[in-house]
């Protein structure tokens, strides 16, 4: 171990974690008007007929997955006038193809078409930068996952996938490794205000071909080899991690569709929802009222969860939004921070929700383009800023190995102010 566990512990909670979901929550109505989930799996995937597509866009109608894959088939249809509905939403949603696709589309749609299909292709936006980078990991660190930041004392750790470890920063603004004693790929990150611990995900998320049985499952950091660990169920991999204001962890598994929890006796992991419901669950945010769960699906929109009956909805739009394309995910007030990595171009969103949390009713686009970005990743939501790190390297890594030539570089964490 490169540095002490005491030693992270005083960086990290010295003067105690500034930003707590508690703190940020009030009271909100509760829901009033649902939509209906379709459950997605990965038969849902193999979709690729053009009824069929135009059944599944009905369904995510805030999704840019699905309308790509209508119109893909759409054109090999040669359902010139349908492309161009399916153009047409794109659009409005300021949905940005490549180069290549821009010059590939008008020929594919057909001569009567061409023209006007041209004429909705957006060229890339400018850039929306705000943020300014506040700390820097070394490039040891490798693929650099989540971040947890303590505000007062402005210091910060990190988790890695690639060594299996923390990093923080020291009183002195120093980097420290912190090995944990059978860590898998470390993942999600939260600060548990009630035990004064940290609690991190563990498992094989980068899906290398490990001889070593690594624990899977949620572990605490600061309480040494000792300190609780509680397992993951059998075949299950945890990544983002959420507290609720009653102190539960929820957990998702975004390789095999589940989502879990962790109650506040902390005892053993159960099942929200089982794999089959939501294909990808990644960010995890509680409502203001903490009665429901808005789950980001990486391709198909926003589920909520209401936590009593387990009933699962999809957060609906009443404006022409992306909702896909979501890695991390956080409310704000009575809004959800989202950083939107799988959409084009990558963006962080902010989406003003309706009185009774259903609906979205405004969109902010608070950073765009970034020039700066490889891929922005999962980050910490403070009072007054996103800490979210910029150019995740996971492009450079294949089944935990780095790719030929490729070599890891220094991690910017990025501070994004936000207006109340």
């Amino acid at each position: 171990m490169r540095a002490s566990l005491a030693a992270l512990a005083l960086s990290l909670v010295a003067g105690g974690c500034a930003v707590d979901d508690d703190e940020i929550a009030s009271v909100s109505a509760p829901l009033q008007s649902l939509a209906d989930w379709r459950p997605v799996d990965g038969e849902t995937g193999k979709i690729a007929d053009v009824a069929g597509l135009t059944a599944l866009s009905e369904a995510f109608p805030d999704s840019s997955s699905v309308k790509l894959r209508l119109l893909n088939a759409q054109l090999q249809a040669g359902e010139g006038a349908l492309v161009l509905d399916t153009l047409n939403w794109l659009n409005e949603r300021g949905y940005v193809f490549s180069e290549v696709a821009r010059r590939q589309i008008p020929k594919l749609i057909g001569e009567d078409f061409a023209a006007d299909a041209a004429a909705l292709l957006l060229a890339p936006p400018e850039p929306v930068e705000k943020s300014e980078v506040v700390w820097t990991v070394p490039a040891e660190a490798g693929l650099v996952e989540s971040v947890l930041v303590d505000v007062e004392e402005g210091r910060i750790a990190v988790t890695s996938i690639a060594t299996r470890s923390l990093w923080g920063t020291t009183p002195n603004g120093a980097w420290r490794q912190v090995e944990l004693d059978g860590a898998d790929n470390l993942t999600g990150i939260v600060y548990d205000s009630a035990s004064g611990d940290i609690w991190v995900a563990s498992g094989n998320v980068d899906q290398s071909d490990d001889d070593v049985a690594y624990f899977a499952g949620l572990m605490t950091v600061l309480k040494g080899p000792e300190g609780p660990r509680v397992e993951a169920p059998d075949n299950v991999v945890l990544s983002d991690l959420h507290r609720a204001i009653d102190g539960t962890l929820y957990a998702s598994d975004p390789l095999n569709g589940g989502v879990y929890f962790l109650g506040p006796e902390r005892e053993a992991m159960e099942t929200l929802l089982e794999p089959g419901t939501i294909r990808s669950p990644q960010g995890l945010a509680t409502s203001e009222d903490g009665k429901q769960l808005y789950i980001s699906d990486y391709r198909y929109g926003i589920a909520i969860v209401d936590l009593k009956t387990r009933k699962v909805s999809r957060l609906s739009a009443d404006i022409p939004v992306i909702l896909d394309g979501t890695d991390a995910l956080f409310r704000r007030g009575n809004s959800l921070v989202a950083i939107q990595n799988g959409t084009s171009p990558m963006r962080i969103s902010q989406f003003e929700l309706s009185d009774d949390g259903s609906r979205v009713v405004g969109h902010r686009i608070l950073e765009m383009a970034h020039t700066q970005w490889t891929e922005p990743l999962s980050g910490y939501l403070g009072r007054e800023a996103l800490y979210y790190i910029g150019n995740g390297q996971w492009d450079k890594y294949v089944a935990g190995q780095l790719g030929e030539g490729k070599q890891p570089e220094p991690t910017q964490v990025r501070r994004l102010p936000l207006a109340d």
